[in-house]
């Protein structure tokens, strides 16, 4: 009868010994898979950021949808506008300003910018990010605006669920991760915050 308790005793030791173990590992990986998830999202989406900016810097708008944008900066130009003088000047010497046309894709590329599945989320599975532009008056002025983000849930795989909130109070699967604004002239991203 002793032998009997004895193995019973052990076998729930080690049962709560591999409760306890996966009770710690749990927290430690769904927190090492957020950041790392998320770091390659934010990277993937300040790179849309930069090349939103450069659509902008082109068009004078913001691009409506990756086509659009990817379109625009393999075939399109920047506009450089070099001046050589002071035109302010008030003596009135000459100035000399000259217009450069530079294809937007070799300006793409020296930032390392990648176009091609520029619109997929990383870890999200063949999922794309939400791209919305449009303009707004915003203090009696109309201006352009972006939005670029996606749901966590979306890059977060195994961990996409609102139970793993226990581990981190702030984590919800439905929030977004994005930068712009459609009700503001802003292109912060949200992780700044």
């Amino acid at each position: 009868m002793k032998n009997i308790l004895s193995i019973v005793l052990v076998l729930i030791i080690v049962f709560l010994a591999y409760a306890l173990i996966q009770g710690i590992k749990e927290p430690i990986a769904f927190e090492k898979v957020k950041k790392e998830r998320r770091n390659a999202v934010i990277e993937q989406l300040e790179d849309i950021r930069t090349a939103q900016e450069i659509y902008r810097d082109i068009t004078g708008k913001f691009a409506a949808s990756f086509d659009s944008l990817k379109y625009v900066l393999t075939n399109d130009s920047l506009t450089i506008e070099k001046i050589v003088g002071d035109p302010d000047d008030p003596k009135g010497e000459e100035y000399k300003r000259t217009i450069i046309k530079k294809p937007a894709i070799d300006t793409v590329q020296k930032l390392g910018i990648v176009l091609e599945g520029l619109e997929n989320i990383p870890y999200g599975e063949g999922k794309i990010f939400t791209i919305a532009a449009d303009t707004i008056t915003y203090q009696s002025t109309l201006v352009y605006v972006c939005e670029v983000g996606t749901r966590w849930k979306d890059f977060m795989g195994p961990y996409a669920s609102r139970k793993f909130s226990k581990f981190d109070n702030s984590y919800d699967p439905d929030k977004l991760l994005k930068f712009g604004d459609m009700n503001a002239p802003n292109l912060s991203g949200n992780w700044d915050r």
